[in-house]
């Protein structure tokens, strides 16, 4: 092991040390703040009170590893960790009111105070830290060497994975495999083959390395178990890379099953439902004005009717009828096989993105409706009856799915439609590429979240202001 990585480790152990003494230091002060700023007499019980807090966070906050390596970690896994930690010291502390019966000693101000506020400033003093080591990490310093146990298209997407975060300070030197024979000058990704996977423990005892990531195919299990036998104690952190996303599924969730670990691949969408159903019912009540406004303008312009029903795809391949303002004369349908036929241009067009961007079939509200997407109010009453999500996959109808989705056709049908969502706040119906639209919507079915919702929302609403896209 070479100095430089020595001092950077021993810096890393002091860095790590001084976070733990501010977190215990930052608890008893704030602590102590709130009690002089409520004017509260400092008692006896308040200092017993202080000691086992410091003790309690002390040993909550090692027990859930709050001080791990947070390299590729997102900021709310740590979050989350902060509040269970400090979630344990807190209801350590009540239990210690009931049992001593001692509650009445204590502000119950403070007390609520310092409970829900604490693990928001732990949370701001460790993005803090993590701040100043992307810093570092940036500049070249506090540097983690890495080698790759397979090359193929695993070990492959590891490693673009890794260099599209660089703050994690995470830096790949190679590759290790043995289907590659030749190993003068091949490379992947621009790293070296430094040779095959029986040359991992040899390279560990010469090299200075920190993480060995295992990247290599279940049906390899001889191989995985003799590095782990092997390499475990030649100072390197050894981690497996399952090979899972070659069944085109995320939302992985490990499981128990008895002694047994079950990787559970079913989509928990629970809270999307409870979500759904409280931003539809908001939407609908709140733009009732503008919904009445909207039907009076649709009903003066042209006769038929406001509402348009087309046969859409919901979850599990069912259909649907999905809920628009009408924006189209009269004999629509009728009027698009006339067009089409004597256009070859349309008819191209049609069939490339199933839609027209001069379509002579809408009407002027109809055409004021679809630039601000004001036309898809009404799928709300579709998110309240349970066929469609306020954020997913766009509604696509039969004939989309069979010809074009094909192999993602059923990770398509897995979740409901969403009134707005990717491809929506990206390039809209700008995109000419069909294959784009699907990929988009493969993307957000891999990586739906609550924030990634909330996101979409946001950007939604830019969209519409601006009309971009939308015809």
């Amino acid at each position: 092991m070479n100095m430089l990585s020595a001092n950077l480790r021993e810096q890393s152990s002091v860095m790590v040390r001084l976070l733990h003494l501010l977190d215990i230091a930052m608890v008893g002060s704030y602590f102590w703040l709130l009690v002089v700023w409520y004017q509260v007499p400092w008692t006896f019980y308040y200092t017993r009170f202080v000691i086992l807090s410091l003790v309690l966070s002390l040993i909550s906050f090692h027990s859930f590893q709050l001080y791990r390596s947070w390299r590729g970690w997102k900021f709310y896994q740590e979050f989350l960790v902060i509040v269970k930690a400090w979630g344990t010291v807190v209801g350590i502390l009540l239990f210690y009111f009931f049992v001593f019966k001692i509650s009445e000693a204590y502000s119950r101000a403070v007390f609520l105070i310092w409970s829900l506020s604490t693990p928001l400033l732990l949370f701001v003093l460790h993005v803090i830290a993590r701040k100043i080591l992307r810093y570092y990490r940036a500049q070249g310093k506090n540097v983690r060497h890495a080698v790759i146990v397979g090359a193929g298209d695993l070990g492959e997407r590891l490693a673009k994975e890794v260099e599209a975060i660089p703050w994690a300070g995470i830096e790949v030197i190679g590759f290790f495999d043995d289907k590659i024979k030749d190993n003068d000058g091949l490379q992947v990704m621009g790293k070296p083959i430094l040779g095959d996977i029986a040359m991992i423990e040899e390279y560990l005892n010469s090299n200075d390395i920190d993480y060995v990531y295992i990247a290599l195919p279940m049906r390899a299990e001889k191989k995985i178990f003799t590095i782990l036998r092997t390499c475990r104690s030649l100072g390197a952190r050894i981690y497996l890379v399952p090979d899972l996303y070659i069944f085109g599924l995320h939302h992985a969730e490990i499981q128990s099953l008895g002694n047994l670990m079950v990787l559970n691949f079913n989509p928990n969408t629970e809270w999307k439902r409870g979500f759904d159903l409280v931003f539809a019912s908001l939407a609908l009540f709140f733009t009732l004005p503008l919904t009445l406004v909207i039907a009076l303008l649709i009903k003066l312009e042209s006769p038929g009717p406001i509402f348009y029903r087309h046969r859409r795809i919901a979850a599990a391949g069912k259909e649907f009828g999905c809920l628009k303002f009408r924006t189209m004369c009269i004999g629509a349908e009728k009027k698009l096989q006339t067009l089409l036929a004597q256009d070859p241009a349309l008819h191209e067009e049609w069939q490339r993105t199933f839609k027209l961007k001069d379509d002579p079939r809408v009407t002027r509200i109809g055409r004021f409706l679809r630039r601000t997407s004001l036309d898809e109010l009404p799928q709300f009453l579709n998110v309240v009856k349970g066929e469609m999500s306020v954020v997913g996959a766009r509604p696509i109808v039969a004939r989309e799915l069979s010809d074009f989705y094909k192999d993602s056709a059923g990770r398509y049908c897995s979740m409901k439609p969403g009134i707005t969502g990717p491809w929506q706040v990206g390039s809209r119906s700008d995109v000419e590429d069909y294959n784009e639209r699907i990929e988009l919507d493969d993307w957000y079915i891999l990586n739906y979240s609550l924030w990634t919702d909330l996101k979409i929302i946001a950007r939604t609403v830019g969209c519409m202001w601006r009309g971009n896209g939308a015809y």
